[in-house]
Order: C-alpha cells, then structure tokens, then sequence
C-alpha cells in the first residue's frame, strides 16, 4: 500500500526558496562579476524615459544633445540579457556613432542618425540593409517603427555607407540593440 505524502509548510518553503534562486541565478551571478553593470540595469529600468509614440520621436529633434533617451520601450528590462548586449556591443566601441549601451543613449547620436535613415542607398548598399531586414530577430531596427527603427535603421545606412559595413554585421548591432526589453 502507498502512502501519499503531504508536504509541511517547511518542504513547500524550501521548494519555492530553490527555485526562485535557480531561476534568479544568472542575475545574481552578474551582480557578483559586474556590480556597476548592476547598477545601471537597477538605475534605468526603473527611470526610462523612452516610448514607442510619435510625440516623442518628434521630441528628440529638441533634446539637448547631451540629454539621455533611457529605458525600454515595450518590455521590462531582463539583467541577464543586458548583460549580454552591453558585452556584446563593446566589440563596436571604436565607433563613436554606435551607442555602447542600447537602454541608454545619447540624444545628440540619435539626432545625427535620424536623418541617415532617409538616405538613399546604392544598389550593393540596400541589398546589405534587405539582408538585415530579413535575418534581424525583429525583423527591421525595431519591433515598431517607432524612434528606434529611425535611429537603428539611419544608424544601419551610415555603416553600411561610411564604414562598408555587410548585412550580417547590421543584424549583430540591431540583435544587440534591441531596446524593446525582455530576453530574446
């Protein structure tokens, strides 16, 4: 005959414990390695000041340029994916039009983009621009062709032009990018 075993309060306790911990892990293993990474996840997203809306793509033309576009837009913030993509863009920092930090980026680099994104391309420069349309996770600078798609696609047309960049290199800065929040 089986016995069917009611778990006390403890054993529930110490389950909901274990998990919580295993599934917070990678945050709190970040936090141990970098805690000024840490701290600027905490910092902007708890005060982003970005939004998806027309109202404030328009607004950005009249930032001062030293302000700050922080924060995701549609989706809270994951540390761990953060993590990855402040790591990730490191490899671009010699590129001063490539925000080091896609939850924070400087007014004045936004303004300089925005513009490239009504560029024409030649026929080799668009077909690099198409590839990373089609092979991008969001398939374009953004999930909504908001401040973000105008920004990342003009930031995307100025590398392709000044700097030769190739379709698969757009797509690992639009990955990395990604300022929609959540994980990918």
């Amino acid at each position: 005959m089986s016995r069917i075993l009611c778990p006390n309060r403890r054993t529930v306790v110490l389950g909901v414990a274990a998990v919580v911990s295993f599934l917070k892990g990678p945050d709190l293993a970040i936090a141990a390695e970098d805690p000024e990474l840490t701290r600027r996840f905490k910092y902007l997203s708890q005060n982003g000041n970005s939004t998806c809306s027309a109202k404030f793509t328009e607004s950005i033309a009249t930032m001062p340029a030293m302000s700050r576009i922080t924060g995701s837009c549609c989706s809270p913030m994951e540390m761990k994916r953060y993590a990855e993509q402040v790591n990730g863009l490191a490899k671009y920092r010699d590129i001063a039009m490539i925000p080091s930090d896609p939850y924070d980026i400087p007014a004045g680099i936004a303004q300089k983009m925005m513009p490239y994104y009504d560029v024409k391309l030649t026929g080799d420069e668009q077909q690099a621009y198409d590839y990373a349309m089609v092979n991008s996770e969001e398939k374009g600078p953004c999930c909504c062709q908001c401040w973000r798609w105008k920004v990342y696609g003009g930031l995307a047309k100025f590398l392709i032009r000044e700097h030769g960049f190739t379709g698969k290199q757009v797509v690992d800065i639009w990955d990395l990018s990604d300022g929609c929040g959540g994980g990918m």
